[in-house]
């Protein structure tokens, strides 16, 4: 069975920073990128971060760059989003996912999802 299960959400204080990971099993995980998307209420899902398979090329949205670093560990199944100078606007639920080879911020290049982690950023 794919799984892929996100960690490390919580609320944290504007300017504050969190490390979200994801776990991933049942699939070969070398052979796939793995992105960072997060929904706002209200909002639609948006791709912020991913990083492609053997090369680890990776991809920011803007509104992330220079405050966010994504990172995987192929030997533990794992990508990690370490987010610094947090900010009010990116309280979001999180989710990672898994697909293709080669970095992508579309949702519909991604095969496999998470359930998502709640991110709160108070002021």
């Amino acid at each position: 069975e794919v799984q892929l299960v996100e960690s490390g959400g919580g609320l944290v204080q504007t300017g504050g920073s969190l490390r979200l990971s994801c776990a991933a099993s049942g699939f070969s995980f070398d052979d796939y990128a793995i992105g960072w998307f997060r929904q706002a209420p209200g909002k639609e899902r948006e791709g912020i971060s991913c990083i492609s398979t053997k090369h680890g090329d990776t991809y920011y949205a803007d509104s992330v760059k220079g405050r966010f670093t994504i990172s995987r560990d192929n030997a533990k199944n794992t990508v990690y989003l370490q987010m610094n100078s947090l900010k009010s606007e990116d309280t979001a639920v999180y989710y990672c996912a898994a697909g293709g080879y080669a970095v992508s911020n579309y949702k519909s290049d991604y095969d496999y999802w998470g359930q998502g982690t709640q991110v709160t950023v108070s002021s």
